[in-house]
């Protein structure tokens, strides 16, 4: 036993304290269980947390963490959208400083940033282009087109003639670039041998027609000389027998013949006039003396006329072997060779190459500032100088474009009107090479505006200086 003064100065243990387990539907709480020394009472045990003392976090807290981390996505998604519209529409000059410094280029190569408004030109100013042609300066008083250079009245595409059904190209007589004139054969088909037989035997038959009619006028002039003879001759026997009848009368009161011989001369009398009324009838069957107006005649000049209407018709298939220049000009592209079966393509294309045009798309949104003779200036990477015209034609319809600049940001479905451009005599010579060549059309535009003094054009085209640099040919030149 220890004494009593070792009881006093030792220090009476802590009593350890019990530690309860938590209710039964608490022990899925993160709550920690806290068992206390009896010696130091400062050594701790976390418990239930996985916590030992200033350990790491557990792998709770650190989901807890990742979770309250995504309530700043919406934030960053609307930073970044707001950011790209500003680069889309604004371009701010620390942007442009950016992408300058990185040698980037808004638009994959435009000079303007990808979505531009539309902007309206004032009495001074210019009217802008928008959609494929917004990198492209409009100048002064200027509206900007796609277009492409096409022959007067565009190119004709030949087909076969209608009714030749399964016919091939026997002989082609043009070559591309060969001039032609209007109504020139230019090529034939294989169904030719068998058209002209047709026709060359219509031929025959309108000259047995022909004979015919002629054997039949002459048929029916002999026919009546001779019904007259006859009718002369029945009236010339009836008198000779009313006389020998009139004398038998005498003589038989004279007792110089018999009665029996009286009888017969009246027979014979009787007879004759019969013969008279026959040759009345017969000579009345030619009521007129017309040969023409004569049954037998009509009838074979009838016949001889349809007989020629069937050479004309023989004559019309014919057609159907040949492939006519529908108009003067040059045969731009050949489709088949001879020996093939012509199909939706066409056998060739022709167009008048001696007088060209532009055919030109301008936005709905800008067809208002353009006029009937406005001066017009073309060019194109393959025109060494532009081509100067007027404006001849503007359409009625508007549709969707068929012309698409090559920058990848160009708008593909605008709603344009066609304007048709007659160039000038020098130009047209110009552009009769380039057949379906896509350029640049600028419209001068301005009711301030005239003749030569629009947009600073001379008869020759532009006045050195007044072209845009966007429409400046590869090297560079004016």
């Amino acid at each position: 036993m220890d004494s009593p003064i070792r009881q006093k100065i030792e220090p009476q243990a802590a009593p350890e304290r019990e530690t309860s387990a938590p209710p039964k539907d608490k022990q899925d709480l993160p709550l920690p269980i806290i068992k206390r020394g009896a010696a130091s009472g400062q050594g701790s045990d976390i418990k239930g947390s996985g916590v030992q003392g200033s350990g790491a976090p557990a792998p709770a807290s650190r989901f807890l963490t990742s979770l309250g981390l995504l309530r700043y996505v919406p934030l960053i998604l609307l930073l970044v959208a707001t950011g790209g519209v500003i680069g889309l529409y604004f371009q701010p000059p620390g942007l442009q400083k950016a992408m300058e410094l990185l040698n980037l280029e808004p638009g994959a190569g435009t000079s303007t940033p990808i979505a531009v408004p539309a902007q309206k030109g004032n009495g001074a100013g210019a009217i802008a282009a928008t959609g494929p042609l917004s990198g492209i300066a409009p100048g002064p008083q200027a509206v900007v087109g796609l277009g492409r250079l096409l022959p007067d009245g565009d190119i004709v595409t030949l087909a076969p003639p209608f009714g030749s059904n399964d016919a091939k190209i026997a002989v082609l007589k043009v070559e591309e670039g060969d001039r032609v004139e209007r109504g020139e054969i230019l090529a034939v088909l294989d169904n030719e041998p068998e058209l002209l037989a047709l026709a060359e035997a219509a031929k025959a038959s309108v000259s047995v027609q022909r004979a015919t009619l002629a054997q039949t006028r002459t048929s029916v002039r002999a026919s009546i000389e001779e019904a007259e003879a006859v009718l002369a001759q029945a009236e010339a026997a009836a008198v000779n027998a009313k006389q020998e009848y009139e004398r038998g009368q005498v003589l038989v009161e004279r007792k110089v013949i018999s009665q029996a011989t009286l009888d017969q001369r009246l027979a014979t009398h009787d007879q004759a006039r019969r013969e008279v009324d026959r040759a009345i009838a017969a000579l009345s069957r030619y009521q007129t003396d017309d040969i023409e107006q004569q049954v037998d005649v009509v009838v074979a000049r009838r016949n001889l006329e349809a007989a020629n209407i069937d050479l004309a018709r023989r004559i019309q298939d014919l057609e159907r072997a040949y492939i006519r220049a529908p108009l003067s000009g040059a045969v731009l592209k050949i489709h088949l060779q001879e020996g093939e079966k012509p199909g939706t393509e066409g056998v060739l294309n022709i167009g008048n190459i001696d007088r060209m045009t532009a055919e030109v798309e301008i936005y709905q949104a800008q067809i208002s500032a353009v006029s009937l003779n406005d001066r017009v200036t073309i060019d194109a990477d393959a025109l060494t100088t532009p081509l100067t015209g007027r404006v001849s034609k503007i359409g009625l319809e508007i549709g969707r474009q068929t012309l698409i600049d090559d920058d990848p940001a160009a708008n593909t479905d605008a709603r344009v009107i066609e304007v048709t451009v007659a160039l000038d005599p020098a130009s047209s010579a110009t552009a009769s090479r380039y057949t379906n060549l896509q350029v640049i059309a600028r419209i001068a535009v301005g009711a301030n505006l005239s003749g030569e003094d629009l947009i600073g054009l001379g008869p020759g085209g532009d006045t050195p200086g007044t072209r845009d640099p966007a429409t400046r040919d590869p090297g560079g030149n004016p």
